[in-house]
């Protein structure tokens, strides 16, 4: 018995992307579920029910936590709405084919257009279909017969744009022949070719094996649509043609004395099903293993990465195209190229930026420039890469970045050994840490996360790029350097950020332009160092006080006029006024208190008490406070006289044996 195998039998691209989705899911440890079965397959959804994913039949069913699966064969839009408003987290698994035709008829429908969908009014797909045609009038025929009734029926129609679309593995001569019949009916029909291009190649391979073969097994779910399609196509040309969904639904009686068998399986039959259909069949073990190894070939190329895998510099202009997003889910964008192709794009293959988050920069009806990596004429799909456009188009401005001169904008993404990692036009970017900053005492740390400005400074082998952050620092601060001197003046206020201490004052960069505050400006009160006010890194409201253009130098102020502690003084004490004061320091000739931070008076030892007084030191001590009278102020020398004694009672009071003594002029509190 010879046993001939379909080339195309097994999981079409649309079943296996959604299968393999499910599977990975479950094998995170996720709680799945799917809207329906993910297939129409009893034998598939029962071995993922033992992996623990359940078949709900509403949205509703899922619960908080779970995560819902759309099927293959797509649900409405309405459906699809409930199920984002379960709190389960929702995984897009329809087929790309069948996603193009919800846009299709989604954008048919927000036309106006009167929507004709060739298929079965009853499957799955085809409801999906009719609910993303939301507010539209729909007609659905299965067969030209019932298009010529609804075009006999529905004469309105002609004087209305017509939008048709076929469900995916609706049969191929029969939508031939309807299509014919659109086109003579309708002057204003937009008819478009929507069966997948492996239905269609699995029915002309059916087809031709059928008009050769004794016996035709199909095997597939009896719940799928383009598995019964195929039988009836098979039934035509071959007598003894079965459908079985299982090994053990064969009946030896069928093919004993065949042969030529011929063997075609559904697009959503696994491919261990079709094997063990074939070693039942056969008792030749090489035949069944040479069967095993091409039924395997072709699940293979399905799925090969390292063929998705090519270089760049093997990439031409012809592989060059412009997609439209279908939809988008969190591992996979699907697109339209326009060439009757199903497009989609790995996550891997979106973005070099291994943190982009395709849900949150990519919405439906975006276009993007890709690169064809891969084609499979017979599911009719087509692997795309926009990383890879990117990289190629990148890596030429990049190119051409370096050779003018030209400053980039990018974010900087990771501090590495050595430097840090910017991305611009999709490429990465090294920038030395010598080269990351303005000057080598800043950390490099702090640039992640930021936004900055860099040019390229070298391009080495192996498409590498060197940047540098500090060459346009630079420049950019002997911009503004310029521009502060040629405008500068006397009184004007800046925001400055202190950039080094001496021991003389604080320098404070006010634009590109280093002023200097001399200690004396720091502070009203007497200090010792600058660290007693500011610190490297902070940003102080400073004032121009004096300018030198020639030797290019600028005073500056630090200390605010109202802050002044004798404006403060006269504003809030006069002469005769008693005040409470802290003792600070002692002298021969009295003792100095503090009124207000800045502003001490001198109790003279002849204003301690009523009593002859030898030393300050045997009335007061430093830390002491008292009550004392202000009995007079020079404003011009910046002095304040107190007096205990005019406090105390007069009946107490005895004759100062001594005349009060000024203090000298230089000498103040410590």
């Amino acid at each position: 018995m010879n046993i001939t195998l379909a080339k195309t039998a097994g999981f079409c691209f649309g079943v296996n992307r959604a299968v393999s989705m499910v599977e990975q899911l479950a094998q995170e440890g996720k709680r799945v579920c799917t809207l329906g079965p993910i297939i129409h397959n009893e034998e598939l959804v029962r071995e993922l029910s033992e992996k623990g994913v359940r078949v709900i039949n509403v949205p509703e069913e899922a619960q908080k936590g779970d995560t819902l699966v759309i099927r293959s064969h797509g649900v409405p839009a309405e459906i699809f709405r409930r199920s984002e408003q379960t709190g389960a987290a929702v995984v897009d698994a329809t087929c790309p084919f069948v996603s193009k035709i919800h846009a299709i008829v989604r954008d048919a429908a927000e036309k106006g257009h009167v929507i004709l969908i060739a298929g079965d009014s009853e499957h799955s797909e085809v409801k999906g279909i009719c609910g993303n045609a939301e507010n539209a009038e729909v007609f659905i025929f299965s067969n030209e017969e019932e298009l010529e009734k609804i075009m006999k029926n529905h004469p309105e129609i002609l004087e209305k744009e017509v939008t048709a679309v076929s469900q995916t593995t609706f049969n191929t001569e029969i939508w031939r022949k309807c299509q014919k019949n659109l086109k003579k009916g309708y002057t204003n029909a937009f008819i478009f070719d929507t069966i997948c291009n492996a239905t269609a190649m699995r029915q002309q391979e059916a087809e031709k094996l059928s008009k050769v073969s004794d016996l035709m097994i199909v095997v597939g779910g009896r719940h799928s649509s383009n598995t019964a399609k195929l039988k009836d196509v098979c039934s035509a040309n071959c007598l003894h043609t079965y459908l079985v969904s299982t090994a053990e639904e064969l009946n030896p009686a069928w093919y004993e004395g065949k042969k030529n068998v011929g063997v075609v399986a559904g697009a959503s039959t696994p491919a261990h099903i079709i094997k063990e259909v074939i070693k039942t069949m056969s008792e030749n073990l090489q035949s069944v293993e040479q069967v095993e190894d091409a039924v395997q070939k072709s699940f293979e190329e399905m799925t090969d990465e390292e063929a998705f895998e090519a270089s760049l510099s093997a990439l031409t202009g012809d592989q060059k195209v412009i997609g439209t997003v279908l939809a988008v889910s969190e591992n996979e964008i699907q697109v339209d190229i326009g060439r009757g192709l199903a497009g989609y794009i790995t996550k891997e293959e979106y973005s070099a930026d291994p943190n982009a988050d395709i849900l949150k920069e990519v919405s439906v009806g975006d276009t993007m420039n890709l690169i064809i990596m891969r084609t499979n004429d017979q599911e009719g799909t087509v692997m795309l890469s926009k990383r890879r456009f990117d990289a190629i188009a990148g890596w030429d401005n990049v190119v051409a970045a370096k050779d003018s001169g030209e400053i980039l904008t990018g974010v900087v993404k990771d501090i590495i050994k050595g430097g840090v990692t910017v991305f611009a036009y999709g490429i990465r970017i090294f920038i030395p840490a010598s080269q990351a900053t303005l000057t080598k005492s800043e950390p490099i740390e702090d640039l992640k996360g930021k936004e900055v400005r860099f040019r390229i400074i070298e391009i080495g082998r192996g498409r590498r790029a060197i940047g540098s952050i500090r060459s346009v620092l630079r420049e950019e601060k002997k911009a503004a350097a310029a521009q502060l001197w040629e405008n500068i003046a006397v009184g004007e206020r800046f925001t400055g950020k202190v950039k080094s201490l001496t021991s003389y004052g604080a320098f404070v960069d006010i634009g590109g332009v280093d002023g200097m505050v001399h200690i004396s400006e720091l502070s009203w009160q007497r200090i010792k160092n600058p660290s007693e006010v500011v610190l490297v890194g902070d940003e102080i409201e400073v004032y121009v006080k004096a300018i030198d253009t020639e030797k290019k130098k600028i005073s500056l102020g630090f200390k605010k006029p109202e802050e002044n502690p004798w404006v403060i003084f006269e504003k809030n004490f006069a002469v005769d006024e008693t005040v409470k004061v802290t003792v600070v320091s002692m002298t021969t000739y009295g003792a100095f208190a503090r009124i207000i931070p800045g502003i001490d008076g001198l109790i003279h030892i002849s204003q301690i008490a009523n009593k002859h007084v030898a030393k300050p030191q045997d009335e007061l001590t430093v830390g002491q406070e008292v009550e004392a009278k202000i009995i007079a102020v020079d404003y011009e020398k910046k002095r304040v006289s107190l007096s205990i004694r005019a406090l105390l009672p007069e009946e107490e009071a005895a004759p100062a044996e001594e005349a009060v003594e000024e203090a000298p002029a230089e000498e103040t509190a410590e």
